[in-house]
């Protein structure tokens, strides 16, 4: 479904990016991990054209998207959950999810049941929610495009751990449903528990990948690749 190959990028004269390979098939949940400032959320602003990359490419179900425009990929199918959420905080729920709202399997009753929380506040506008239902809402305004791959940048960072648990629950379910998922968060126990397979950069490079099986068996990967 997304197949990156030698992806490279840069800001300016500094390059960031050198030489990405990762892919994700359909159905499948694909983590992206390293520390901070390792290019992942590089990676993911050059698969979505938010930066052009300077080589490489990107390809959706075999069409070529390298440095397309944002909403030419959407179109492909993929849909955003950003890092910091990004959503539009004077729309209330309701409108935010409408906002994105394109035909398919998932309706505005489907993010209801799914994060009841939503249904509850949906009268009240963006910026009257807390961090942990704003990332329901992020992660709903991306289900509302229909992609056919979901990527989430930061899944649970700074929120509390009954909140991150609600969300782990809603990806492993979303798994459980075929949905695609690639997805970068620091909580690799919480990760191993759904993901098919798992991808760690350091310093813009791949320095490893392998199965959950694979990096359970391996435990020196989290103390040389992803422990402050």
């Amino acid at each position: 479904m997304l197949e990156v190959t030698g992806l490279t990028a840069a800001y300016g004269d500094s390059r960031i990016l050198f030489g990405i390979d990762l892919h994700v098939a359909k159905g499948e949940v694909v983590t992206l991990l390293g520390r901070n400032g390792m290019g992942k959320t590089t990676t993911i602003r050059s698969i979505f054209g938010l930066l052009k990359p300077t080589g490489g490419t990107v390809r959706i179900d075999g069409q070529d998207l390298t440095g397309a425009e944002p909403h030419l990929v959407a179109g492909a199918g993929l849909g955003l959950v950003p890092e910091g959420r990004q959503i539009f905080p004077t729309l209330t729920v309701q409108e935010n999810l409408q906002a994105t709202a394109t035909k398919g399997k998932w309706t505005l009753q489907g993010i209801y049941d799914l994060f009841p929380r939503l249904h509850e506040r949906r009268r009240n506008m963006g910026n009257q929610l807390s961090g942990g239902e704003q990332q329901m809402l992020a992660i709903g305004r991306a289900l509302m495009t229909n992609p056919r791959l979901v990527v989430l940048d930061e899944a649970t960072e700074g929120l509390a751990p009954l909140i991150r648990a609600d969300i782990w629950a809603c990806l492993t379910r979303l798994k459980s449903e075929g949905e695609a998922i690639l997805v970068i968060d620091k909580n690799v126990d919480a990760l191993t528990k759904f993901a098919d397979r798992h991808v760690v950069i350091e310093k813009g490079q791949v320095v490893w990948q392998g199965t959950t099986a694979d990096i359970l068996a391996t435990p020196d990967v989290k103390d040389r690749f992803l422990h402050v």
